[in-house]
């Protein structure tokens, strides 16, 4: 069992949490994640290391509330346990010899976009971050990517924050000032790094995207998070999650994922009936 040291909500479909896991957090490196249930009848699901305290033994994740697991998950208080807490899985985010990255980070994605722009930033890498959001209500993370970046960027959907626009005009601009990278990282919906690697391959320059499919035992054994990247079947639990953006099928990805949009609802909804019935009672 694994406590809750602490419970942050940072919008009102996000939420931070602190895991007490000494051994995870010994091992875990940026852009790896975690395999969790929250109770023995629970499903797995994967979630990507936030950040680590290796001297307090501690891990953090951050969630969105889409589905039945974190739904239950966010009915979780300070104190409380969690059943499993398995990892770190995946590979890390490769950051030798990396002198100037951009780290483009979109939604919740940027929950997994901080701590690789922490570590670039922490082994003496100059870090842009591009960050976007729908509106300001949803903003998560902005004081600690400013402290970790030589340059930050919002953007906002509407205007709210920030500038208004996408992610991608940031980036084009500032390729287009004369910015020159080692690398571009990007995280966030699939959709968004379709559209940062289609931007960088006119530009040639090396990106990796981070890939988080469906995913069941985290090993390579199910099959559920396979992707195609470079016309070769991978998946994203082992060989990942982080691939060259330039060969990612984002198409097909994005189309596997749709497929359980229907059943990630209707569980959601059974899942807030049940908590709504026992509130009742």
């Amino acid at each position: 069992m694994y406590r809750i040291v602490k419970k942050e909500v940072l919008n009102p479909t996000v939420t931070l949490m602190e895991i007490d896991a000494p051994l995870v957090a010994k091992a875990a490196e940026p852009g790896q994640f975690i395999i969790l249930r929250v109770d023995e009848d629970g499903e797995r699901i994967p979630l990507t290391v936030a950040d680590y305290d290796r001297n307090k033994g501690t891990v953090t994740i951050i969630f969105q509330v889409v589905g039945a697991t974190t739904e239950k998950l966010n009915h979780k208080e300070e104190g409380e346990y969690i059943c499993d807490f398995a990892g770190p899985l995946g590979k890390p985010t490769e950051t030798e010899g990396l002198k100037k990255v951009a780290v483009v980070g979109g939604g919740v994605g940027c929950a997994i976009a901080f701590p690789v722009a922490k570590k670039l930033h922490g082994i003496g890498c100059e870090v842009h971050s591009i960050v976007g959001f729908r509106n300001k209500d949803l903003v998560i993370l902005e004081d600690e990517f400013k402290a970790n970046s030589s340059k930050f960027v919002l953007m906002s959907d509407d205007g709210s924050c920030g500038e208004k626009g996408l992610v991608t005009d940031a980036l084009r601009k500032l390729i287009e000032s004369g910015e020159k990278y080692d690398r571009v990282i990007t995280i966030g919906p699939l959709i968004m790094m379709k559209f940062v690697c289609k931007l960088t391959k006119e530009y040639g320059i090396s990106t990796v995207a981070s890939m988080n499919p469906i995913m069941i035992d985290g090993t390579g054994m199910c099959g559920g998070c396979r992707l195609t990247v470079g016309g070769k079947t991978k998946f994203a639990c082992v060989d990942g999650p982080e691939f060259d953006g330039h060969e990612i099928d984002f198409d097909e990805a994005m189309a596997r994922g749709a497929m359980y949009k229907p059943f990630e609802r209707h569980a959601h909804e059974e899942t807030c009936n049940l908590f709504k019935l026992g509130e009742n009672k």
